[in-house]
């Protein structure tokens, strides 16, 4: 299986931002990391061996990208708007930096925007603001609203609100899209979310459903038993769903 390490620095986030690519050519899969990990870990974890099969087979080249979330949604010692507005940041290195790099070393027009607990956030915020760009979003162990508070999940925002973090909300967003155009994008995704019974989570992906479905965008919600929010259930979701 090809293996290449990236880095370069990043004008968007003014620092140095790495990446791992594996496989030669398919669909062009860019993975966003779990909450406080590494674009590393899905290797180390033995998620990508878990499909190392398809990434050979030239069906799948997977992007597993780092993030900023230390610095921008889990930055405590910053204000919620410096937060939002990092984080915003970091949406355009990956639209402006990482998908562009990926068109240019792999001509593969279908991409797919995937990512486990935090990084099911990433993928599916990223990608219905931007369904142009997508075929495909997989959500793992995801939480789609970040300013709602489940157990020990705080709100991130810390009770703050404006546009910038209403639009970076899924839930919030899409209730109130009406663009017809941006609709038909979405409506066209294959939309897939795998959630556990006993995930704190469980509820926020119910009530995303339905809010899909409200808008009749088509998707499809597959419950696990337990709370199936660890590697090991990964590894074998991304075998089944991506």
């Amino acid at each position: 299986m090809k293996r290449t390490y990236y880095k370069w620095f990043s004008h968007h986030l003014q620092k140095d931002m790495e990446m791992l690519v594996f496989g030669h050519a398919g669909t062009r899969v860019l993975f966003f990391p779990t909450r406080s990990a590494r674009f590393y870990d899905y290797e180390n974890w033995r998620v990508i061996d878990a499909i190392k099969d398809k990434i050979e087979a030239g069906i799948f080249q997977i992007y597993c990208v780092d993030s900023v979330d230390a610095e921008s949604l889990y930055n405590t010692h910053c204000s919620p708007r410096e937060r939002i507005l990092r984080h915003i940041q970091y949406e355009q290195y990956i639209m402006q930096e990482v998908l562009p790099f990926s068109r240019e070393i792999n001509p593969d027009i279908n991409m797919i925007s995937a990512g486990c607990s935090l990084g099911a956030y990433h993928a599916m915020n990223i990608a219905t603001k931007y369904p142009q760009y997508f075929n495909k979003i997989l959500g793992m162990s995801g939480r789609y609203d970040l300013t709602h508070e489940v157990g020990y999940f705080r709100d991130l925002f810390d009770g703050y609100h404006d546009q910038d973090i209403y639009f970076n909300n899924p839930v919030q967003f899409l209730p109130n899209l009406q663009d017809s155009t941006i609709l038909q994008e979405l409506r066209r995704l294959d939309i897939i979310m795998v959630i556990g019974k006993e995930d704190a989570f469980l509820e926020n992906n119910k009530h995303f459903s339905d809010i899909l479905w409200q808008k009749h965008i088509p998707h499809q919600l597959h419950f696990w038993d337990e709370e199936a929010h660890k590697a090991r259930y990964w590894r074998k979701m991304v075998q089944l769903y991506l």
